[in-house]
């Protein structure tokens, strides 16, 4: 019997937790329309791309302008990926479900061009950009929620764990956030193949996993995960949401029956979707 590496899983079972796309069957057919369902919303909607949130090639984002006059609230999606594939590009589709928002769909620089330090780094100052800058695109710097799939999940929990003072935002920045699948334990990365290209140092797991975080004020957390993903994206969900809630954070765990990892967040597509409602009710569109 092999030696076990986290829990009761060794290497190879722990590997095979964490690989969505050999446990999704069709995980390419999802990717591949990610991207075409993306390319005709950016056709579709007025929109502002590739703007420069920051110093580095890669710290951008897109904003879809909001449907109505007057300032609007502000949705920042964070793409996932593993913190080392994928692009804002391949997720323009979720400014679909939030048209009367601004929707910011932001970028980062990906493992290993640069760790994972820096790459939550960048989303945070990504955030305060928008702070500061909602006005010129029609949105309410009062205003701002967040969401993110998979590692943009990881994000949006960092976010609400970060001392906004740092970047010269106020306090209360993020009004709320849904981390959709996302991974809030990184202990696991580190020991499975994932950590072949991430190269987290224990210490790096322990600094950016949120389990291991306090939350900061009082901004409420909707943790979402399909229930086909498999018992420790389950984990990670329910171990984040007992950590938070003992701290005193407010933090909703929604169900998704039927849902894998690659078909929740197509759920945005649409505004009348389980998910999209739930983020429209954070965001004040309900």
């Amino acid at each position: 019997m092999s030696q076990a590496v986290f829990r009761h899983y060794d290497k190879r079972a722990l590997d095979a937790e964490y690989n969505n796309r050999a446990k999704v069957k069709n995980a390419m057919e999802w990717m591949a329309r990610y991207g075409g369902e993306s390319a005709r919303v950016r056709a579709e909607l007025p929109m502002r791309f590739d703007v420069p949130y920051g110093s580095h090639h890669a710290e951008r984002l897109d904003v879809f302008l909001p449907e109505r006059s007057g300032p609007a609230p502000v949705h920042v999606f964070i793409h996932g990926g593993y913190w080392h594939r994928l692009d804002k590009t391949d997720f323009s589709f979720v400014a679909r479900a939030f048209r009367e928002a601004a929707t910011v769909v932001v970028n980062y620089a990906l493992v290993p061009s640069v760790d994972l330090d820096e790459l939550v780094r960048q989303v945070r100052a990504s955030i305060a950009w928008v702070h500061a800058n909602a006005k010129t695109f029609g949105g309410d710097p009062d205003r701002i929620t967040v969401s993110g799939h998979s590692a943009g999940g990881h994000l949006v929990a960092m976010l609400l764990a970060t001392d906004w003072a740092q970047f010269g935002a106020p306090a209360d920045a993020v009004k709320a956030g849904c981390a959709i699948s996302g991974l809030y334990d990184l202990e696991p990365i580190r020991l499975c193949y994932l950590n072949d290209v991430l190269a987290l140092s224990p210490e790096a797991a322990q600094r950016n996993s949120p389990v291991l975080l306090k939350p900061r004020g009082r901004a409420p957390l909707v943790l979402t995960v399909g229930a086909d993903e498999g018992p420790e994206y389950l984990r990670q969900t329910n171990d984040l949401a007992a950590a938070w809630r003992g701290h005193g954070a407010p933090v909703e765990i929604v169900d998704a029956p039927g849902f894998d990892h690659f078909s929740i967040i197509a759920q945005l597509e649409r505004a009348d979707s389980t998910l999209a409602r739930t983020i429209r009710r954070q965001i004040g569109l309900a």
